[in-house]
Parts: structure tokens; sequence; C-alpha cells
């Protein structure tokens, strides 16, 4: 591909890039350029959030490029705190091995494998000294770390920041090291953390790798970033059915950010909203599973939500009380109909307008509802009690 041409696309979809000079400097020089992806396999699924940067690994694959996707097993112990305003539990080396193994099967869904070095951090980690290690401290100062934003807002809210976080972005930048990468991908939060190993590439007298960072996706509540640990994800192996059905259950403005992101184009003017988000749900469902697949769970979706109605009948009674709304809905669904709902879950339905009151929408998960006897409460299109 025509160098223009070849930075153009790779440039869709990107947030940031420091610099394009110098990927077009690499680009130009027509070799295979090393375009790392560190990973640390912290839960054993791939979500859709995680799918920006591999799909975008994977256009570096096709116009030639060597994938390296670095499993953090030993970073993966300590937890990236990028985002993050609470320390992230720790896992066991055995733990983190677990979760790689499928966390490699799923990203070769993505990925092609023949074109992919995978390399474990370990590998260089293990043969450290604890001198070492401090060797290795010493090239960057505490104001350094200090700066980055999450552990700034945690210091003004006097939240703890434990001594191994600090670790983390310096044994990010090493990885770059050792496997020479010439891009690292990321989501923006990781921009402290790969400028830190263009600083240790350069000391080092190698090529400083070009920063390239992709936007954080949205969970499902449209707030927080998508992940396992908030409730608010899709996983690429999701059941059809139910990739599907969250998808749908996205706002219409999420909708519209997710079509950008996920399938590289915005939903047309003149689309209805409704049939837009078919159209998405569809496609994320095919890639990942089948188009045989993503029809039955078009036609099963319409069948069960576009055609079902609640009569008076299929009302179920539920208690009279006075509560927060979030509450009320988590309990409603256990309650009548059996189906967990987590407190995001329940927020999500609120915020999207599906909770009504006697036909008005409840708009605040947190405000304090009283039901009364006589009272419908709609929780979504076919569930919905009868207060008593």
């Amino acid at each position: 591909m025509e160098l223009n041409e070849a930075l153009s696309l790779l440039k869709q979809g990107a947030a940031q890039i420091i610099s394009e000079p110098e990927l077009r400097e690499k680009l130009a020089a027509r070799r295979a350029l090393r375009v790392k992806l560190g990973v640390d396999p912290t839960t054993s699924d791939i979500h859709l959030g995680h799918t920006l940067v591999l799909r975008k690994l994977r256009q570096f694959q096709d116009l030639g490029h060597q994938a390296v996707l670095i499993i953090g097993d030993f970073t993966g112990m300590i937890g990236d705190p990028s985002g993050r305003s609470a320390t992230r539990p720790q896992l066991t080396h055995e733990e983190v091995m677990t979760n790689a193994a499928t966390y490699r099967e799923q990203a070769f869904k993505i990925l092609d494998p023949e074109r992919t070095e995978t390399v474990f951090n370990g590998e260089w980690f293990r043969k450290m000294t604890f001198q070492d290690v401090i060797r290795l401290n010493s090239r960057v100062t505490l104001q350094q770390m200090l700066q980055r934003d999450d552990f700034h807002e945690r210091l003004e809210k006097q939240q703890p920041i434990r001594a191994h976080e600090i670790q983390y972005p310096i044994m990010q930048g090493w990885d770059s090291v050792m496997v020479q990468a010439d891009v690292e991908l990321g989501g923006t939060d990781q921009l402290f953390n790969i400028l830190v190993g263009r600083d240790f590439q350069r000391e080092e007298g190698l090529s400083q790798q070009v920063v390239f960072l992709l936007p954080l996706l949205e969970g499902l509540d449209g707030v927080k970033k998508m992940s396992k640990s908030f409730g608010n994800f899709v996983g690429i192996t999701d059941p059809p059915g139910e990739m599907f059905g969250k998808l749908m259950s996205i706002s219409d403005e999420l909708m519209t950010r997710y079509c950008a992101l996920l399938l590289g184009r915005d939903v047309p003017a003149d689309a209805h909203p409704m049939e837009a988000k078919k159209q998405l749900a569809f496609e994320i469902v095919e890639a990942y599973h089948s188009t045989a697949a993503a029809k039955d769970a078009l036609d099963e979706w319409n069948t069960r939500f576009s055609e079902k109605r609640i009569s008076d009948a299929d009302l179920l009674a539920f208690p009279a009380r006075r509560s927060e709304a979030v509450a009320i809905v988590v309990d409603a669904y256990r309650q009548a109909f059996a189906i967990t709902k987590s407190r995001a879950e329940a927020s999500r339905l609120i915020k999207q307008g599906s909770v009504q009151l006697d036909g008005e929408k409840l708009a605040n998960p947190k405000a304090t509802v009283s039901l009364r006897a006589g009272q419908t409460l709609r929780l979504d299109k076919t569930h919905a009690v009868r207060i008593r």
C-alpha cells in the first residue's frame, strides 16, 4: 500500500499519536515494524473494549507488520492502576496464567496468529535480581509517578497508593526495551506508561516507539469504561442472544458512539434509532460468532421484545415500599421474576427510560421512590409488577 494511504488507514479511529511524523518515518523505511500490545489477563474474558486495540493491531498486521503481544504474567500480578480510583486486587501467578490461556485464544479471533509474536514479560523480570530492580527504579522519580492523573486524584482524596502500583509503569516501560517496540498501542489511559517506555528506549540507545492511543469504550451504562469488574461489558464469547440483548439495551447516544468505534462508521442521519441499534447488534454478533447466529439472535429478539406486550394478567405482585429507585428495580426483578440484576444494570435501565411508574419514567437511580398499592411498575418491555 502507498505510504500516505497506509498512514491514513492507520490514523482512522486513533485518539492520539506521538508523533505522526515519527510514524510516517518508520513506515517509509519499508520494513516490518514491531507493534507492541501489552495485555494483563486479570480476567479470562476479552470484551468489546479490548477489541479497539486488537483490531488496530490487526490493521498493522494486514499491512505487513509484526504484532508483539506481551502477556503480562508479572505485571498482571500488580494490576494496572491506570484510570483506577482504588488499588486492584492482586492475583497469583497461577490465576494469571490460567486467564492467559483463554485470553490468547480469544485474541486470535481478531489477530492473525501467524503474524503474532507472543511473549511473557516474566521471561525477563523473573531473571532480575533485587539490585536490578533498584537500578531500574532509580531511572524514574517519585514526582514523575505522582504526576499521573489517577495517582494525583487519589492523593487529593486521601486514598491509598500502594508502593507496588508505582512499579507498574516502570515494568511496562521496560517491556518496550526488551521487545524493541517500534509502536506501542494502548487506550488513552496508557499515555503515561507508554511515554515511560519511550524514555527507557532513548536511554538505552534505541529508536523510540511511537505512542498510538485508541479511545476508551464506555460500558453499557454509558458512564464508566467497559470493564468486567464494573459489570458493564459485552464479552466476545458471550452467547449470541445475550450479546445481542446487551447491545440492544444501550442508549441511543451510546449506540452512535459504538457504531463509530466498533464499526468504523457513523449512523445514517435518516436511520431509525431502533433499526440502527439492531444493525449494530447484528454486525457485532456476526463478527464474533457467525451470520447464522446473528440472524437467530435478531429473530429471537424481535419475537420476545418487539411483539410481546404486557397484559394485566401478566402482572405479578410486589409490595408497597419507600426506597431508592435502583434498589426497588433490583428487588422487583429478583422477587417477582427470579432474575438477578446488578445495581449497574438496574441504573442503566432507569437512565435509558425503561423503568416507569404508572407511565411516568423514573430518571434518577438514586431518587427515593414511594410505591403505593394499585400502582404499576414497568421494569422493561416484558416485565412489570402491580404494587399491592
